[in-house]
């Protein structure tokens, strides 16, 4: 168990800023030794999910094997993407879906708009879930025991000057969140991105994704998003969670 452990760090210790690494590099960012790593390494290179040159190492296609098994196995994202198409067409900006994945989320469906060049996102794409709307959602959607745990492994970075900076903060935003029943973050993740977020439910009523809008801050306000924005994603995701309980039922 621990040898499988091990190599999923190595794996995830790759990411959109680090896609190639040194042995050196890799060791740092998992906290193993050169001489794990190294074997971690070159174990995954064998099994075709690793590529390296002798110095430097990167993850090869066949690592989304393992997200597209996730992915198919599924309806959520199928379900949400025509409606997802829908909203971005509408809007002209960019839709997305995601879920909760420990402290961070992940895409599992998303519609691009040109217009929206601040942050390269694609399917499996991760963020810390307290930057992001969806996050924030999603974080909303726990209970407070799942919430408090979340917590105490929580260590917030500052991404921009208007990163939420305390724990008691970031509560708060979550308190009023699940409140509103919807979430805006503002210039949080990155400078000039502003998105919108609403939780979709299964039939139990259980948060089990966020979709959202995403838009550049020169294009709109805060005030705008929540007046014209907020409430198309609110009818997405009822539009969604409609056919998430079709298809339970059928």
């Amino acid at each position: 168990m621990q040898s499988v452990a091990r190599a999923l760090s190595v794996m995830r210790s790759f990411t959109a800023d680090r896609r190639s690494q040194t042995l050196t590099e890799v060791a740092r960012a998992t906290g193993l030794d050169r001489a794990t790593a190294r074997r971690l390494l070159l174990t995954l290179a064998d099994l075709g999910y690793v590529a390296h040159d002798g110095r430097v190492f990167e993850l090869t296609p066949r690592t989304l094997e393992l997200g597209y098994a996730y992915l198919s196995s599924m309806s959520l994202p199928e379900l949400a993407q025509p409606h997802l198409e829908t909203l971005a067409r509408e809007l002209n900006e960019t839709a997305a879906l995601a879920v909760l994945d420990g402290e961070e989320i992940v895409y599992v469906a998303l519609v691009q708009s040109a217009r929206l060049m601040a942050v390269k996102i694609g399917i499996g794409t991760r963020f810390d879930a307290y930057t992001t709307s969806m996050g924030r959602v999603l974080l909303a959607g726990l209970s407070d025991e799942a919430l408090d745990e979340r917590f105490a492994r929580l260590r917030l970075k500052r991404r921009t000057d208007r990163t939420v900076g305390s724990p008691r903060a970031l509560r708060q935003e979550i308190d009023k969140v699940r409140e509103q029943g919807w979430s805006l973050v503002d210039s949080e993740l990155e400078e000039g991105l502003r998105g919108a977020a609403a939780p979709v439910r299964d039939r139990s009523g259980r948060v089990v994704a966020a979709a959202n809008v995403s838009v550049h801050t020169g294009r709109t306000t805060p005030e705008l998003v929540e007046r014209d924005y907020v409430p198309m994603i609110l009818r997405t995701v009822r539009l969604i969670e409609a056919d998430l309980v079709g298809s339970v039922a059928r």
